[in-house]
């Protein structure tokens, strides 16, 4: 199939609209985006109108929602193509109202000078608030920080397709490196907007993990399973997102799920579980949870603050750099309970009566209340409350070279607790066996991940934490 016939088909599914990556900020505001203006309008209408929002109002409210939640995308709309299609849309909702209205012999629970004035002003503020998104678009989006990185595995129309859709959408916040691919040299890919083979797969790992690349698009064939599945092997030690082009794939799949780049269906094989709305759920989750419960403990901060100054020299506060997000070093605040402040190349994890420890430190870390500071680190954005433990810099360098997909908990932020902290594997993992099974825990919470059960851990951590003897 020629690169054309691919953009053709393409274009034929997409049908209209401008399509928004669903990690994006953008993705939340404009799917709420017409639901919440034509809402908020009646309401305003009507309580102008008539001093109140009465229950007919609020009824015709939910059917509003349901007819029009999600809303559509028109970031890279004219003013003219904007305006055509919202009067339009407008004019199929109204008139569906209409005629539910008159089959069921509401319509005279309404004010008629209610709905005139709605009937216009209705797709007016609609209009003007798109126009408003498209300028904020821009700021919006440096929210989210510099582009992704992305790299596109095969050279072939869906490929070529990808690529060049990349470059000319205003909205992905990705930025395309290169081409990988064994057949071609380095050299430009025509019809792929300039983009180059920046070199062949063999050298595709080392170039992610040297380049920070965030994303991989596989375009290959179905006929190079092997090759993929190879592939696969070889990126488990990075953190990027990996989507296949191609229709399907057998593997183990880290929230895997169908996306569309632009209107170009792709799959996602490892993918973080906090992308779009999800993403704004968990972090609006962390920030209330983390006040609530800093506020509760704050007496209780103090007295150990006190108590581990006057039992034993050193600071209060023990700093130590951990692999959050993304593989990027951060720095988790505990309670020292050590006579020492290990942060180097090697760091001995703690055992069972180690002199290292202080007396009122095996207190602090058997019931876990060495960790509270790190709420704080939640606050901030480098943690949150639920998630993969996070591990010494020492020792994610040593695992990562033996256990398979290590990296891979790494796409979300570590945690205070977590999934494997509630099903036994807290404290020492003196046998990498036991360090394989936490991590083996830590990927289920990515594959299952709710705000259901990240609730259910918080519960079951608070029972653990005075039963449990495996921290010390």
């Amino acid at each position: 199939m020629s690169v054309n016939s691919a953009e053709k088909m393409l274009s034929a599914r997409r049908g209209g609209g401008t399509a928004i990556s669903s990690d994006s900020l953008l993705a939340p505001i404009e799917s709420v985006l017409e639901p919440m203006v034509l809402i908020g309008t009646l309401w305003l209408v009507s309580f102008y109108v008539r001093g109140q929002i009465d229950s007919a109002c609020m009824v015709l409210s939910m059917v509003l929602f349901a007819l029009t939640f999600p809303g559509v995308s028109r970031l890279n709309m004219p003013l003219w193509a904007l305006t055509a299609q919202v009067l339009l849309s407008w004019s199929c909702v109204a008139g569906l109202l209409f005629l539910g209205a008159y089959a069921t012999r509401s319509l005279g629970h309404f004010s008629p000078e209610v709905l005139r004035v709605w009937f216009w002003m209705a797709p007016l503020c609609l209009i003007v608030l798109h126009l408003v998104v498209q300028a904020l678009a821009p700021w919006i989006l440096s929210l989210q920080g510099p582009p992704k990185k992305v790299v596109v595995v095969g050279v072939n129309p869906q490929g070529i397709s990808l690529a060049r859709r990349i470059g000319e959408t205003d909205f992905l916040q990705m930025k395309m490196v290169g081409f990988f691919d064994d057949r071609l040299g380095d050299r430009v890919v025509p019809g792929a907007g300039g983009h180059r083979v920046v070199g062949n797969i063999g050298e595709l790992p080392g170039f992610v993990k040297h380049q920070q690349i965030s994303v991989i698009f596989l375009s290959l064939p179905m006929a190079a399973e092997p090759r993929v599945l190879q592939i696969l092997d070889e990126l488990k030690d990075t953190t990027a997102s990996i989507y296949f082009v191609p229709d399907m794939f057998v593997t183990d799949l880290i929230q895997g799920r169908t996306a569309a780049i632009n209107g170009i269906s792709v799959i996602s094989v490892c993918e973080t579980p906090f992308h779009g709305l999800m993403g704004v759920v968990k972090r609006g989750s962390d920030i209330v949870l983390a006040l609530l419960i800093l506020l509760l403990v704050l007496p209780l901060l103090v007295v150990i603050a006190v108590a581990v100054k006057l039992t034993s020299a050193g600071p209060v506060l023990f700093k130590q750099r951990r692999y959050g997000l993304n593989g990027q070093e951060i720095v988790v605040y505990k309670f020292r309970s050590m006579q020492v402040a290990e942060d180097g190349a090697e760091v001995r994890q703690a055992r069972r009566h180690d002199s290292r420890i202080t007396r009122l430190g095996a207190v602090l870390r058997r019931t876990s209340l060495d960790e509270l500071p790190q709420f704080i680190n939640v606050l901030q954005g480098r943690m949150s409350i639920v998630g993969p433990r996070p591990h010494a810099v020492a020792h994610n360098e040593l695992y990562r070279k033996l256990i398979k997909g290590y990296m891979v908990r790494h796409k979300v932020k570590p945690g205070i607790t977590g999934w494997a902290q509630v099903n036994g594997f807290r404290g020492e993992t003196e046998t990498l066996e036991k360090m394989q099974a936490r991590i083996d825990h830590d990927l289920d919470y990515l594959r299952n991940w709710s705000l259901r059960l990240d609730l259910h851990i918080i519960v079951k951590t608070v029972r653990v934490m005075f039963r449990d003897q495996h921290a010390y």
